[in-house]
């Protein structure tokens, strides 16, 4: 039966506000802002883009003050009137298209910060060691400068309002300064603002007091960090008293989320995490309480349907997807659930990017902070365009050339689309790639798109002959290294393997890259004994540290046995004779699964050199996915 998605897309209010839909894009840093802090005509335009994919969009965090804190490049600020032109423009741009924008406002990380300034140590409820560096020390805040920051929550305020913002979001999550002071592991005054569950709450409750006062008739959220999953972190029971409290003192909306920086991953939570992953103490919010509630962590159309309309919550939190999809709720309410474009939840370019101070990006949507510049227009100039490799490259070109205008015929010599993403999206934690690889066959089949599977394309091939541009994404071949009887009979390369191929119970998995680690947990999870050999000190070195935290815990948790530091010498009949740090080692496997590494596959990109084929994606230099669905959409851009 299909799903209508209609208590989704139900319109509603939040007090006063009236909203279109209960989908919330919940907050997300963008690094978009200029030197100063300020919004600039291209984080209003990313922002603007999701105005009728969502209910209510919220900004990133901006922060209110630096009278005690450094305010880090990168991160927005509304802690003067400079900031009330940018904050006018995105409220202009969101009430032009009929959406309705929140933005969110930060007391400060705290322990968090970034970096240590040590002529101003970081601040925070108590004497709390710096989260990266427990050798440094925060200093606590005096309560004159507790009463310094809530007015300047209330500065801050008054000119979202000046500005026409619709609603504000007070950031107090995740173990940044507010929640320092909530939690009692983070918490240890003996003044008005610590002990109690009440003298702990003082801060956050003035902070929403002065929020209101500041802009009189704007609603107010604040997202609540309700299971910090570390030992001492605060709990769902705890987290219950906490937001009643919030609740008594004028909050309009509680978004109930999980994380902290101990626990890094459900802060922003990769596909090892899978559907739905905070959702499983929402419903006791719900009943606690009278006002709103939202539900967010990777959250599915359909489970936000089922969750609004059996009274579980109220709002939808979408985040990385309404970044990968602008569009998500626009599309349910067109009935195109199928048009939706997933987000496969790498967090490459999105989290991954703002860890490094880099604009918000998106492995999937190359236009994300390029709303302005990468619009798809049609070309004054058609061409036949040929691709080769069906890939995320070659797929993601195919895609924009047919856009453009161009006829596009695409070869692959595989007989299902996908490339190199379908044996990776074998494991249940990775079926988002399999959506992808289900929406770009849905997208080609409306375009001007000729898929030609099994066809093996050679320099010479006449299906080049005509062609007005070439496209090559033909992508990587496996490394083999010179070891002893790895041609053996009982050695199988990691691509055949997650694609099939007989596989016996002890699995030694030689190389612990992304591709072995993930191929390494899929089959501990399906019942074998399995060993990964690692020659390098860690596994999947590669991977982001987020996505990181999670592999490894599973790995661990699963019972996979992880022989770091260990080099591959021979593989022989009885499995695989490693060389360690305590010498070699001989290690039982009835199946030996060869994950070196992958290289350029260059044999036709050489060939064809001279015809000016373009190459994209891993036969230019192996890389993740995202670099290759963004170096498709520009190579079909430039055309």
């Amino acid at each position: 039966m299909t799903t209508t998605f209609s208590h989704v897309l139900e319109p509603t209010t939040l007090g006063s506000l009236r909203l279109r839909n209960r989908v919330v894009m919940v907050p997300m840093g963008t690094e978009m802002g200029d030197h100063d802090g300020h919004l600039t005509d291209r984080e209003i335009a990313y922002y603007a883009e999701r105005a009728a994919g969502a209910g209510l969009v919220c900004t990133g965090i901006n922060a209110v003050t630096d009278d005690y804190e450094v305010i880090n490049e990168g991160l927005g600020r509304v802690d003067t009137d400079a900031a009330t032109p940018g904050l006018t423009k995105l409220a202009e741009a969101f009430h032009a298209r009929g959406g309705a924008v929140s933005v969110q406002l930060t007391a400060g990380l705290g322990r968090n910060i970034n970096s240590i300034d040590p002529e101003r140590l970081p601040i925070s409820a108590s004497d709390n060691s710096h989260w990266l560096d427990p050798s440094v020390k925060c200093r606590p805040l005096e309560t004159e400068e507790i009463k310094v920051i809530v007015q300047r929550f209330k500065e801050a305020a008054a000119r979202c309002l000046e500005a026409g913002i619709d609603a504000i979001d007070i950031h107090g999550h995740t173990g940044y300064l507010i929640d320092q002071f909530m939690s009692p592991v983070w918490n240890r005054r003996t003044d008005e603002y610590g002990g109690s569950v009440e003298n702990r709450c003082r801060f956050a409750a003035e902070v929403i007091a002065a929020v209101k006062e500041g802009a009189p008739g704007l609603p107010v959220s604040f997202r609540l960090s309700v299971d910090h999953h570390f030992e001492g972190g605060r709990g769902v029971e705890e987290s219950l008293e906490i937001a009643t409290q919030l609740e008594a003192a004028g909050l309009d909306l509680l978004m109930v989320d999980e994380g902290s920086y101990e626990a890094m991953d459900y802060v922003f939570p990769p596909y090892y995490l899978g559907d739905n992953c905070m959702m499983g103490s929402v419903r006791l919010f719900k009943e606690a309480l009278s006002i709103p509630v939202l539900g967010c962590g990777n959250l599915t159309a359909e489970r936000a349907e089922q969750a609004i309309a059996t009274g579980e919550m109220d709002f939808a939190g979408i985040g990385r997807a309404l970044i990968a999809d602008p569009e998500w709720a626009l599309k349910l309410a067109e009935g195109r659930r199928e048009d939706i474009r997933p987000c496969i939840r790498c967090n490459q370019l999105c989290v991954g990017n703002a860890f490094v101070g880099q604009p918000l990006g998106c492995a999937v949507n190359p236009a994300v902070g390029f709303e302005r510049e990468r619009i798809i227009t049609p070309t004054d100039s058609p061409q036949r365009v040929v691709v080769v490799g069906a890939g995320p490259a070659g797929l993601e070109a195919a895609r924009v050339a047919a856009l453009r205008g161009h006829t596009v015929d695409v070869y692959d010599r595989a007989d299902q689309l996908g490339g190199v993403l379908w044996p990776a999206a074998t494991p249940e934690f990775k079926k988002e790639l399999r959506s992808m690889i289900f929406w770009w066959e849905r997208q080609l089949a409306d375009l001007p798109v000729t898929v030609h599977l099994g066809t093996e394309i050679a320099a010479d091939s006449p299906e080049l002959e005509d062609a007005d541009a070439i496209i090559l994404a033909v992508g990587t071949t496996p490394v083999a290294p010179p070891i002893p009887g790895l041609d053996g009979d009982n050695v199988v390369e990691v691509i055949d393997a997650h694609l099939g191929a007989e596989l016996g119970h002890r699995i030694v998995v030689c190389g612990g890259g992304l591709s072995g680690a993930d191929f390494a947990l899929e089959m501990q999870e399906k019942g074998h004994d399995v060993t990964v050999v690692e020659m390098a000190d860690g596994i999947a070195p590669d991977l982001l540290m987020i996505n990181r935290i999670t592999l490894l815990r599973d790995l661990a948790e699963q019972g996979v046995t992880l022989l770091t530091g260990h080099r591959v010498v021979e593989v022989n009949e009885a499995g695989v004779k490693v060389d360690g740090p305590d010498g070699p080692v001989q290690i039982a496997a009835d199946t030996v699964v060869s994950a070196f590494g992958v290289r350029p596959a260059t044999s036709l990109v050489d060939a064809l050199a001279d015809r000016g084929a373009i190459a994209i994606g891993d036969c230019v230099q192996p890389a993740k996915v995202g670099d290759a669905i963004n170096a498709g959409f520009e190579a079909a851009f430039a055309l």
